[in-house]
């Protein structure tokens, strides 16, 4: 293998979180006539299935490959509650952005509740988050939205200065930051299947490897044919996210799947682990080609993820990459090598706001725009509501889901050119910061 020695002799091509929670099959049948068939089975679909179920719908959740196959076995497990949605805001009238800051902060309510309620052992923490300024101007930046943020998303955000940064992230490598204390960490894999075991006992059907070949019909009979059974449906929730596709080119071409691509390292001795993270606090940076990372549940490695590149690749191909960023990062971890190496499809949006809602008779949520795990939890279960009228539209249920002329789902020509212009833009700031 090449650039061997970044990897461990124990490495895996898939993600750390699989070591305690794996993919699992649900291999009957699917019914042939429900009242909700939900495709998609990340936490957006399992959440709707739940709550569908609770409200005493018949209710099939299909999906194409295994549970936790997809970004909600992926992800990072850094939990948001309302601080990512800058770019989202811009242009936005006062009471548009009041109303999607405090929608974004409940939806960390949600998984909480919902985490609380299940019983859900899934290693979560109100853990906070430094929000690392990669220049002066970003801290600057921060500074000036901190009042709007903690008044309408509850944030409970202090600014962190470059002098004091080191009490929160190892590094001399930011200009200080925004520390956000209501955000958390969670097992993203066992969130999963928590969230599957609630759905399966409320009385949800959930089947894997039923991937949803051709869709006719409209609201009130729909037919689906899966690769195992045709299924009648009077309603339909399109849960599908970073792996939205031809079945549904309507929001196909409204969604851009980014490949994200994380490591974990190592077990690290604890003196070292400590000097890296030391409140516990997960941590993103203002670059826009992303860097992030966080601690594992139980202290001992560093998952580090950013985008290493923006099309899908083999995740021995980025690892190399994203090893040599987290050793800028944190110089402390040179000669420290990668047991896991893996890569997920995040769904951007062109307004980079999450959308969920009624389209061509379809109910659908979409677009988590790189933090869904609260976010899809919270707009699964409003669709649901939607569904059994007992939910009034929410602020994420906007009037336009914008797209792009020519674009019809298909990021490769797109995304080398967002990518080296984001590049060129972080390479900007590096020279003015010089």
């Amino acid at each position: 293998m090449s650039h061997g020695s970044v990897f461990h002799e124990e490495y895996r091509s898939e993600p750390y979180w699989w070591e305690e929670a794996r993919p699992v099959e649900r291999d009957v049948r699917p019914p042939q006539s429900v009242d909700v068939a939900v495709i998609g089975g990340g936490y957006a679909g399992l959440s709707a299935a739940l709550h569908l179920a609770r409200g005493g719908a018949r209710v099939a959740v299909l999906e194409a490959r295994q549970f936790g196959w997809g970004a909600s076995g992926r992800n990072a497990g850094m939990v948001s509650g309302g601080n990512y949605l800058g770019k989202g805001l811009k242009g936005l009238s006062d009471g548009e952005v009041t109303a999607l800051l405090a929608e974004a902060s409940a939806a960390l309510d949600v998984l909480e509740e919902t985490v609380a309620k299940e019983q859900i052992a899934c290693h979560y923490r109100r853990a906070g988050r430094v929000v690392a300024a990669a220049a002066p101007a970003h801290y600057d930046a921060m500074a000036k939205g901190l009042d709007r943020l903690n008044s309408h998303a509850k944030a409970e955000a202090s600014m962190l200065s470059a002098d004091a940064q080191r009490s929160e992230i190892g590094t001399d490598s930011y200009f200080g930051g925004m520390l956000v204390n209501r955000t958390g960490t969670i097992h993203p894999s066992l969130y999963l299947h928590g969230l599957l075991r609630a759905a399966e006992m409320a009385g949800a059907s959930l089947h894997s490897g039923a991937e949803v070949i051709s869709l006719a019909g409209k609201r009130g009979h729909f037919t689906l044919e899966t690769a195992r059974e045709t299924v009648t449906a009077r309603e339909i929730v399109v849960a599908t996210n970073g792996e939205t596709g031809k079945l549904t080119p309507q929001f196909r071409r409204r969604v851009i799947p980014v490949a994200s691509y994380l490591v974990a390292t190592e077990p690290l001795p604890h003196d070292l682990a400590r000097t890296l993270l030391p409140t516990g606090r997960a941590f993103n940076d203002t670059r826009r080609v992303l860097r992030f990372g966080r601690m594992s549940p139980d202290g001992t490695r560093l998952l580090f993820g950013g985008r290493a590149r923006f099309t899908q690749q083999p995740p021995e191909a980025a690892a190399p990459t994203l090893h040599r960023y987290m050793t800028e990062i944190f110089p402390q971890l040179k000669g420290r090598r990668i047991t896991h190496a893996w890569c997920g499809n995040v769904a951007f949006t062109f307004d980079f706001l999450p959308h969920a809602g009624l389209f061509d008779g379809l109910h659908y949520c979409l677009g988590c725009n790189g933090s869904g795990v609260s976010m899809m939890t919270m707009l699964g279960r409003r669709i649901a509501g939607r569904i059994m009228g007992a939910e009034h539209a929410g602020a994420f249920e906007r009037e336009r889901f914008p797209t792009r002329p020519l674009y019809a789902g298909d990021p490769r020509y797109l995304l080398p050119v967002v990518g080296g212009a984001y590049r060129a833009g972080d390479w900007i700031d590096r020279m003015r910061r010089k």
